[in-house]
């Protein structure tokens, strides 16, 4: 058992850990919540809620995206304080393990369902953007320092 507040997560059974965030990082996603969340209030469009939050998704795996977005439609996935099912999007900010978020994460927010999946590297602040179609992420153009969300109908700029 790992002691309280240590930053983990579990895919598919297999547990990684995390590094604290950094003050840029964690700037950053200050600055991005902010600007999404006063949004999403304003048009009252559902709960937008940072980490740490557990997300179970499905019966393996459980994650604590930095950012999480669950529109009006699908809050019956918040259960007992914790989010079991999957959220309508979730930003990522790359850290430690790029390889974690860039393909485990990826492909767990794929086979559960995340409708929009945003990955932002701290750097250079491109931002990957992925839509799921048809059960599968696609690819959209990566822009610079904006997160264009389709189910927002927002194109977000965080710095």
């Amino acid at each position: 058992m790992l002691p309280e507040g240590t930053l983990s997560e579990v895919i598919n059974n297999v547990l990684y850990m995390s590094p604290a965030p950094n003050f840029e990082l964690q700037r950053l996603l200050s600055r991005l919540f902010t600007i999404m969340n006063v949004y999403i209030m304003e048009n009252n469009l559902g709960e937008c809620v940072f980490a740490p939050v557990d997300v179970f998704l499905g019966d393996s795996s459980v994650v604590q995206p930095d950012i999480i977005f669950i529109a009006n439609a699908n809050t019956g996935i918040i259960k007992d304080g914790k989010v079991k099912g999957a959220p309508d999007l979730i930003v990522e900010v790359l850290s430690g393990n790029k390889k974690h978020d860039l393909q485990g994460k990826k492909n767990l927010y794929e086979a559960s369902g995340v409708q929009e999946y945003f990955i932002i590297h701290p750097d250079s602040k491109d931002v990957i953007t992925y839509y799921l179609s048809n059960n599968t992420f696609v690819l959209q153009e990566s822009k610079k320092e904006k997160i264009k969300s389709k189910i927002l109908r927002k194109t977000i700029s965080f710095l």
